[in-house]
């Protein structure tokens, strides 16, 4: 779409009762990550974009970017940080992820919907602080904060959705 790679976010099908049917798009920029809204006709075609993902091994971040190593040939190439700065906190040094790239260069990260993290700082629960739902707030080892029920303590594993960004629940590995 617009001559840029697209991400369909959400899709509408409206078939109204006189004219012809149509899909309603939220489409999500690949490159710079801005969102798009598009009306198409139901029968018109849309380009499919030239993406392919490799598995990358996640070295190091700075200023400039996240760098990583493919696991095949070992070069080691940059992810620019721009559009995907929520990503880092996900990402631990030494994991492998999923690159999406498009033209030879790297667009994006594809995280597991879940992963594990060890709890490095939680604040002590506050004794009667025991009503239903009571949460207080923990940093992980990434730096990534997470709303957590008040039983979970310092150096204990929690599984986090990387999509919402919310505690799962405790790992007990």
């Amino acid at each position: 779409m617009k001559n840029a790679p697209h991400l369909v976010v959400e899709r509408e099908f409206v078939n109204p009762g006189k004219g012809s049917a149509f899909v309603r798009l939220k489409l999500k920029n690949l490159v710079t990550g801005s969102s798009l809204k598009e009306t198409i006709k139901s029968n018109d075609n849309v380009e499919e974009a030239d993406v392919y993902e490799k598995s990358s091994q996640f070295l190091y971040a700075d200023p400039e970017g996240y760098h990583f190593m493919d696991a095949e040939t070992y070069d080691q190439f940059l992810v620019p940080t721009e559009g995907l700065e929520d990503k880092g906190l996900y990402m631990k040094e030494g994991d492998t992820y999923r690159i999406v790239f498009f033209d030879e260069k790297a667009i994006d990260i594809v995280l597991p919907t879940k992963l594990v993290f060890v709890v490095t700082e939680a604040p002590e629960a506050i004794k009667g602080d025991t009503v239903n739902g009571a949460t207080k707030v923990v940093t992980c080892e990434t730096g990534l904060t997470v709303k957590v029920p008040i039983f979970i303590k310092q150096d204990e594993k929690i599984l986090v959705n990387t999509e919402t960004g919310e505690y799962v629940e405790r790992v007990n590995k």
